[in-house]
């Protein structure tokens, strides 16, 4: 019984991970599934336009990172073929609109996002959005939202159903939000279960991967577990995943060391009203004894500080080791030549054995 979980079980890399997600979008034939079960409609050609990638960006009490691809896309649908702007946003939060709203309204001013007829007139492709939420908006039960602008008879308030007019395409854009939170559980549909790759309820004791079972999944989204499957099999991939983990942590160390230097301008300028009260020397000698409490605060929330790389390091090898090790094994059940596992892992031939030894039944 056991081995036979054993065998459905399917190893994938956390496409939360920035790093992740852009390997698996550069593979064309995965990212025209993903987009046409998203948008339900067949993406037959998929071209990537001018890219912008935004690294961490810090604020209180919340480390975001932003990540976007864009698409220009041929579309069949019932109508005949049409060419959009698909903007893809890969977001930690869904609470910064601003920045959201400042990126469209680039992609509005855009050349590359029109084109020109053959008398000369131009025409703007229409932009559709998918935005995956990593906190979601609070809609709970609902993986999936999806916003398609509606065209009204302001009087009698009828929906003129079917109505298509390049001045409203141009200005108003269809818009699929993932709530990621909200996938646990919800397989409505097949699209709710290419969407559960997302599911970080599946991740094993290392986040950077997920647990799934592949055959859960219709032979025709096949593709994208499979790429999912090679990305935890890329040590280039890994190493990216480790590098967005050891961002998250230098952030949250810029924040304390910033909380720090705060509270040292606030004891300075009490020090300041204290001396205009006419209290100088008495200032001066009580300054030298919050000098010397602050250094030995300092030393110790540095010695904090210090502490917490340490275990995270030590954490990051653990994570690494248990992750080779991972490899290493479901590579053996699978009949991987062991010169093909070193390469993989970058392991030695001596280190694999040990590992082999070592959870030997």
């Amino acid at each position: 019984m056991n081995r036979k979980k054993a065998a459905e079980e399917v190893l994938i890399a956390n496409p939360i991970y920035d790093g992740v997600f852009k390997y698996l979008m550069e593979d064309n034939k995965v990212a025209r599934k993903l987009i046409s079960a998203i948008i339900g409609e067949e993406v037959t050609e998929l071209s990537f336009a001018p890219q912008e990638y935004v690294s961490k960006i810090n604020i209180p009490e919340k480390s975001v990172s932003i990540y976007r691809l864009d698409f220009l896309a041929r579309i069949q649908t019932s109508e005949g073929t049409k060419v959009v702007m698909i903007e893809v946003q890969k977001v930690s939060f869904g609470t910064d609109v601003m920045r959201f709203r400042h990126y469209l309204g680039g992609q509005y001013q855009r050349e590359e996002n029109s084109y020109k007829e053959a008398d000369n007139t131009i025409h703007a492709f229409p932009i559709y959005c998918i935005f995956f939420i990593g906190d979601g908006l609070g809609v709970k039960g609902i993986p999936v939202l999806e916003v398609h602008p509606s065209t009204r008879d302001v009087a009698t308030g009828r929906v003129l159903e079917n109505f298509r007019n390049e001045f409203i395409d141009s200005l108003h854009h269809r818009s699929w939000i993932v709530q990621i939170p909200e996938l646990k559980d919800r397989r409505r549909n097949d699209l709710e279960i290419l969407l559960s790759i997302f599911d970080q309820n599946n991740r094993t004791e290392n986040h950077h991967i997920l647990n799934i079972h592949a055959e859960d999944f219709p032979e025709e989204y096949r593709p994208v577990i499979r790429r999912l499957q090679q990305a935890v099999a890329s040590k280039e991939i890994r190493e990216i995943m480790l590098g967005e983990d050891y961002i998250l942590e230098h952030l949250r160390m810029e924040e304390r060391k910033a909380q720090m230097k705060l509270e040292e301008v606030t004891a300075e300028k009490d020090g300041v009203i204290a001396e205009k009260d006419g209290v100088i020397a008495h200032e001066r000698e009580e300054k030298e004894k919050i000098i010397v409490e602050k250094d030995g605060v300092i030393a110790e929330k540095d010695a904090i500080i210090a502490r917490e790389r340490e275990e995270k390091e030590k954490m990051i090898a653990r994570e690494r080791e248990e992750t080779n090790k991972m490899i290493v094994l479901n590579s053996i059940r699978a009949g991987v030549p062991l010169e093909t596992i070193q390469t993989i892992t970058g392991l030695s031939e001596k280190e694999v054995r040990k590992i082999l030894k070592n959870n030997e039944s």
